[in-house]
């Protein structure tokens, strides 16, 4: 007993890891099975491991042709690894338990509460299902637009339209990027009943559910948000616009991606590439004839991502939010941040730039890395790990090209990515050493 006590988790963020480990390794095993690939014969190893945690991490990146390779079976079992990892292997747990047990444990609600990133352990309940009804009214409208759309304009079968309705409305609502067509959406790149209603789910999922929460209570009180919520949606608006004409701009002339394109489609291909770039590995252009500033933009948008507590991958809106203000704060001489009327707590500098310094060493050991086992260039290496790393799930082309090793590191990243630095960190230590002193003060030079 003591043995097991040794190794049995201790905090919740051990509990997650644990989790989404078991998640990883159940979507493994039955994507292994002979039943999941079309063809004769099974998956390899490391093609169902690495397909089972990109979907349940809501990448999007792949070794091989989701709609070819998998079979009907194989991409239900996508399906329901993507829409896991999206709701939260603990909150998915936690949830179940609430719906038939009708009751919460310490445990459970500790683990639900570091899952979603909770204020509280009373509101768990509460958050759990009100996370589940945003899920399926999203993704329910989605659908059916989606079907529609593919039975009226494509001549899908009923059936088949439906399946692929559904795939899609999950596959975007929680940022996964996993498609049923070889070309991912290009086929769609002038259908705004396509592109459009996929880049919203996409934008509701990378606000996250606190935001869509606080919305929900306060939507015609705007002075009453909270500093979260107004960072995320001034950032998510920025970034959007500023991705959207920086995109449209570069790739306008380029007979690659744009320039074949009408100009309406243009403007559309270009938001829609903006929306999806920053949470979700969708593309309706072909992302390896990009220019390579296209590239380099679209690295930034990945690394930022979304905002907190939502399927979106990334360093988050939140945490770059802070560090402007900290750096807009600190040229202007003050002494305190203060950001929409109110003060930053000083612990968030703190973690935003040990979040910061920890992804950006990660990226460039693992880019640095990749060069070494390589011969794929710089810009489409960085690209490919920080789509990685970021849970966004685009690719310059290369991802199936990689060696094992290679592969190997980008599953590292994927899950790391999902499960944050911090997290990550927090679930490897053995315990919490908390100081009971200080210290005295002293200031080294800077610059």
């Amino acid at each position: 007993m003591k043995f097991v006590r040794a190794f049995a988790p201790r905090h919740p963020a051990q509990v997650i890891v644990l989790g989404f480990v078991g998640a990883v390794a159940a979507g493994t095993g039955l994507l292994s099975l002979p039943l999941a690939k079309a063809g004769v014969g099974g998956a390899a190893f490391l093609e169902a491991l690495f397909t089972a945690t990109s979907a349940v991490c809501v990448t999007g990146l792949s070794t091989v042709d989701t709609p070819v390779f998998w079979s009907g079976f194989g991409q239900v079992v996508i399906l329901v690894l993507i829409q896991i990892g999206g709701f939260g292997v603990m909150s998915f747990g936690t949830l179940l338990g609430v719906l038939t047990a009708r009751r919460l444990g310490l445990k459970s609600r500790l683990s639900a509460a570091a899952e979603t990133k909770s204020t509280g352990f009373g509101d768990v309940r509460r958050l759990l299902l009100g996370v589940l009804g945003i899920s399926v009214v999203v993704e329910s409208v989605l659908a059916l637009t989606l079907a529609a759309r593919f039975m009226v304009r494509y001549s899908y079968p009923p059936g088949e339209a439906v399946w692929h309705g559904v795939f899609h409305a999950v596959s975007a609502f929680n940022n996964a990027g996993f498609a049923l067509h070889s070309d991912n959406l290009m086929g769609f790149v002038g259908d705004p009943w396509v592109c459009l209603p996929i880049a919203a789910a996409v934008i509701i999922g990378g606000l996250g559910f606190p935001v869509l929460f606080e919305l929900g209570r306060q939507y015609r009180r705007p002075v009453l948000w909270s500093m979260n919520t107004k960072l995320v949606l001034a950032g998510s608006a920025v970034l959007l616009i500023g991705g959207t004409v920086f995109l449209t701009a570069v790739e306008w002339t380029n007979p690659a991606t744009l320039g074949a394109l009408p100009p309406a489609d243009r403007v559309l291909a270009g938001l829609f590439q903006s929306a999806i770039t920053r949470t979700a590995g969708f593309n309706s252009v072909d992302i390896s004839q990009m220019h390579p500033v296209s590239w380099l933009g679209m690295d930034i948008l990945m690394f930022i991502g979304g905002g907190p507590a939502g399927t979106a991958g990334g360093l988050k809106i939140t945490t770059f939010a802070v560090l402007f203000f900290i750096l807009s704060t600190e040229l202007q001489g003050g002494t305190a941040v203060n950001i929409f009327g109110k003060r930053l707590s000083r612990a968030v500098h703190r973690q935003a730039i040990t979040v910061v310094l920890l992804a950006i060493a990660l990226v460039v050991g693992s880019s640095m890395f990749l060069m070494l086992i390589t011969d794929f260039g710089q810009e489409r290496i960085l690209f490919e790990v920080i789509s990685a790393f970021a849970t966004v799930g685009l690719s310059t082309g290369i991802t199936a090209a990689m060696p094992p090793a290679g592969q190997l590191v980008l599953i590292l990243l994927m899950f790391i990515g999902r499960l944050g630095p911090v997290t990550l960190g927090a679930a490897l230590a053995l315990r919490e050493r908390p100081l009971l002193y200080e210290f005295p003060k002293e200031r080294p030079l800077i610059g």
